[in-house]
């Protein structure tokens, strides 16, 4: 393992030997390091990834799993499934490592999902996902167990019978707003499309893809 300054560009490179998961010995080289702490850093998180060391960080574990998936499921579940956990998870999560996440972590990180107004049904897809990512590193990795299992689930598999205007009712409120403009843009748009005030809001967070508190 020797990190080296390329001579043609200047930046870091590192070379190391790693064995892959058909069990061949391998010899690669990584360029492209603007220091060669970066270098040592990138290195020390591959390897842990191609042993699937749960000191790894979530987010990193993550990305194994994504390499998996996305040769097994269909790319439209594969963008949900993305979706919901680099809105939903990623954020909260990311940067623990898997072995340090807990069943009081989980919980935590659910009240915060709940305070938020989120449907029942909703919450318990979100929760599925993560439950879903950790079930896949027991299955496949030996995690000793799912922190989700004991954390209990959150939210509802139905919804809850819904009240909702007919198009007559709504074409009578629509009348009392004629002249505000803007609200009845906003109506027309929400009623028509069926689109909810939540949809928006989580386009523009994932746009923005802040990494800080849980959003």
């Amino acid at each position: 393992m020797k990190a080296e300054k390329d001579k043609k560009t200047g930046k870091w490179l590192i070379q190391y030997r790693y064995t892959d998961w058909q069990g061949k010995h391998r010899k690669s080289t990584k360029r492209g390091f603007a220091t060669k702490r970066e270098a040592k850093e990138w290195l020390r998180n591959f390897l842990i990834t191609q042993k699937a060391d749960f000191d790894m960080k979530f987010e990193d574990f993550w990305k194994m799993y994504c390499a998996d998936m996305e040769t097994r499921l269909r790319e439209h579940t594969m963008r949900t499934k993305k979706y919901i956990v680099e809105l939903k998870i990623l954020p909260y999560f990311g940067n623990k490592r898997v072995n340090d996440i807990t069943a009081a972590d989980i919980r935590q990180w659910q009240n915060e999902l709940i305070k938020m107004g989120y449907s029942p049904t909703y919450l318990k897809t979100i929760n599925n996902q993560l439950s879903a990512i950790f079930n896949y590193a027991v299955r496949y990795y030996d995690l000793k167990s799912n922190p989700c299992a004991k954390a209990g689930s959150m939210g509802k598999s139905k919804a809850e019978e819904m009240d909702f205007w007919t198009v007559e009712e709504f074409r009578k409120f629509i009348d009392s707003v004629m002249n505000k403009r803007l609200s009845y843009m906003a109506f027309m748009t929400l009623y028509w499309t069926g689109m909810r005030l939540g949809d928006d809001d989580d386009k523009i967070r994932l746009n923005q893809r802040k990494p800080s508190k849980y959003k």
